[in-house]
């Protein structure tokens, strides 16, 4: 059963964005050796007559210090600050379908990739070709600003292909920070996080049950994205109480604080690991270009991790959306 936490978090996860803006400790860098292990096992796929997302890690093999390091990030996403940025995949020397094997082959040896939508598509092109005015587009599919929210899987990745002719910041928070602000500011309300709300997730007919904190066996555990919540509850015909908006607003108020925010600019090649449990991520709006081949591109990836946390029974774990077969012929 859940345990309401009533003392500060410490350790790494705990971070805030005014202590890491000045420190790389939070970026990791390919070497030379690592591109070249990466270009081997590129050739080994295109040899076996393979095509993305149709091969394995052993269709994959890299080398072991480059496995070494994949190992390295996915223990700090689990138990260390929760996020990395790993920087040097050299983007330009490849087609489309070749760095989506690079991309998918980088998370096979993490973890395993799922659906991210009921297409079974294994990554996400967020780019901005989607109309705002049609309620079903996804707002990473747009120029929009996109709230900070947590993903429907273990870990989220984001690769950078191209960036927008202005604008579109990428921003992390830590859950643990804004859980210590809670509880040293507004304690009264610690409560209302724990109380399992309805949130419309994709992939589920109906909006389903759980809280927006999470403490159990010694882990904090998240899940947060207002829309969501407010859309799960109009759904369900339960509205929010006042306290519940007034709980929202408090915890919105923290996570756009400049001093607990962390904003960065993904450059081409770079890699944005974050753990959903542990950390929100945004981004800003940005102006792009007219021309759909200069437009801000980057690459969505979602794994099920092999070492993540063990999460309580009234926090379920979401790995993915479902593929329906329908949709995906």
């Amino acid at each position: 059963m859940d345990v309401v936490l009533k003392e500060k978090i410490t350790g790494a996860a705990a971070w805030r964005g005014q202590d890491l803006a000045n420190d790389s400790a939070w970026i990791a860098q390919l070497t030379e050796q690592d591109i070249a292990s990466l270009d081997f096992a590129l050739g080994e796929v295109k040899k076996r007559g393979l095509t993305f997302p149709f091969f394995t890690a052993a269709d994959f093999p890299v080398d072991g210090s480059l496995s070494k390091k994949l190992q390295g990030i996915s223990d700090e996403l689990e138990n260390g600050r929760g996020f990395l940025l790993l920087r040097g995949l050299p983007v330009h020397r490849y087609s489309d379908e070749e760095i989506s094997i690079l991309y998918y082959g980088i998370g096979l040896h993490m973890g395993l990739p799922v659906s991210q939508n009921p297409k079974g598509e294994m990554i996400g092109v967020v780019t901005n070709v989607g109309d705002l005015n049609n309620k079903n587009t996804r707002v990473y599919e747009t120029n929009a600003y996109l709230p900070y929210h947590t993903d429907l899987s273990d870990v989220v990745g984001l690769l950078g292909v191209r960036k927008a002719k202005s604008g579109g910041l990428s921003s992390l928070v830590s859950a643990a920070a804004v859980y210590n602000e809670i509880l040293e500011k507004y304690p009264h309300y610690l409560g209302l996080f724990y109380r399992p709300m309805y949130f419309a997730h994709l992939g589920e007919e109906l909006p389903s049950l759980s809280p927006i904190f999470s403490f159990h066996q010694g882990k904090l555990s998240c899940r947060y994205l207002r829309q969501y919540l407010e859309l799960g509850h109009e759904i369900r015909g339960v509205p929010l109480s006042n306290v519940e908006v007034e709980a929202l607003d408090i915890f919105d108020s923290i996570i756009h604080d400049e001093n607990i925010r962390l904003d960065m600019m993904l450059e081409p090649g770079d890699i944005q690991f974050a753990n959903n449990y542990a950390v929100m991520h945004s981004r800003s709006n940005f102006e792009d270009f007219q021309e759909l081949e200069l437009r801000r591109r980057l690459l969505r990836l979602w794994l099920k991790m092999p070492n993540t946390r063990t999460l309580a029974p009234d926090f379920p774990g979401r790995n993915g959306i479902p593929a329906r077969v329908a949709e995906a012929a």
